[in-house]
């Protein structure tokens, strides 16, 4: 990290000027504001994704809303409060979705029955009802509610359109960071760390419930074993700064045979000698991070020293020494990632 200047001069301030010049590009955008029955019906779902004028692209995450976060917005609706801009691109004439999917999907939801109201804190007597189930006139009122849209025109590329998806979903609740990535580094590597996330063993022995796995917790472990089997000692303090330049590397250039091999290697591994997979118990349905990221890194690079390994015991599991290393609070310091990775590498290669 550069020194902050102490004082800043006159020619500091020239320089930084013309760094914002250089650096600003010209978004070309307009503004817009549509009834949500005309956005629902852009949105509809009921036509094939090709046709969709307003679609959810493929970067974006899956529908994680449950009904109580649905029914709020709908709530926010109903009452007339500002409701955040929804931000679009232009592709070709149709409009994808940057910011927003959240909220069209339920409002399509709403609209098409799908969706019952409940917990609503102000609107109380509406929980429990349908969108069928308002009077008439409410429908009608409803749907001619307007909702903002900036829609970046044809002009505005895709560097700008993921520049502003990062700006808005970094540092907030909406998006997990691998979430963001998704949108980030759409391609090759990522389409492989999905497909690596789907391995019938690797969902076996690294369960993870329903809720998390919306979030993309499956591609954020698979990432974190690949950047920290490759480059752990490079580690400094930031997990998410640390992934996102391996992922960067990578979208570059990868050897998915290579990678796919070291993988599986450690997951038959992992399946043969340790009686739990990478889970704490026989009953555990969760699987922490850094246990994972303990077992899988330290289990590869042992593999990497030695490829015909057996090893003489496995009772550290159980450890008061192994159960230090793997606590919840011991994932973002260098110290403890490069120490809870030497320490299944170091008990599997009987180095003590």
């Amino acid at each position: 990290m550069a020194k902050l200047k102490e004082k800043i001069s006159e020619k500091d301030q020239e320089k930084a000027e013309q760094q914002i010049i250089e650096q600003q590009q010209v978004v070309d955008y307009d503004t817009r504001e549509f009834p949500v029955e005309t956005i629902v019906q852009k949105y509809s779902t009921d036509l094939d994704i090709d046709e969709n004028e307003l679609f959810v692209p493929a970067y974006q995450r899956d529908f994680v809303w449950d009904e109580n976060r649905q029914s709020k917005f709908i709530e926010s609706v109903l009452l007339a409060l500002p409701i955040p801009y929804i931000w679009t691109a232009d592709r070709e004439g149709r409009l994808e979705i940057v910011d927003g999917s959240q909220r069209i999907r339920s409002l399509h939801a709403f609209v098409n029955n799908k969706l019952k109201l409940t917990h609503l804190k102000k609107l109380t007597l509406l929980n429990g009802f349908k969108y069928e189930d308002l009077p008439l006139a409410r429908q009608r009122r409803f749907n001619r509610h307007t909702l903002r849209m900036i829609e970046l025109t044809a002009k505005a590329g895709m560097e700008i359109t993921k520049d502003i998806f990062e700006r808005i979903n970094t540092g907030s609740d909406s998006l997990k960071d691998m979430e963001i990535r998704k949108g980030l580094f759409a391609g090759p590597f990522y389409e492989f760390i999905t497909q690596c996330s789907e391995n019938e063993k690797f969902t076996r022995l690294a369960p993870i419930s329903v809720g998390v796995a919306k979030r993309e917790e499956a591609k954020e472990m698979i990432l974190r074993f690949f950047a920290y089997s490759e480059r752990y000692l490079e580690f400094n303090h930031s997990v998410k700064d640390f992934l996102d330049d391996y992922i960067k590397d990578k979208h570059k250039a990868f050897d998915r045979k290579i990678m796919r091999s070291n993988f599986q290697d450690m997951l038959d591994f992992v399946e043969k000698y340790f009686p739990f997979g990478f889970r704490k118990s026989k009953t555990a349905n969760t699987t922490p991070r850094v246990r994972f990221e303990a077992l899988s890194v330290g289990a590869h690079l042992a593999l990497q020293e030695n490829p015909n390994l057996v090893p003489a015991d496995i009772d550290w599991l159980d450890s008061e020494a192994f159960q230090t290393h793997t606590r919840s609070d011991a994932s973002n310091s260098r110290p403890k990632v490069r120490g809870r990775i030497e320490y299944v590498k170091n008990k599997l290669l009987g180095i003590k």
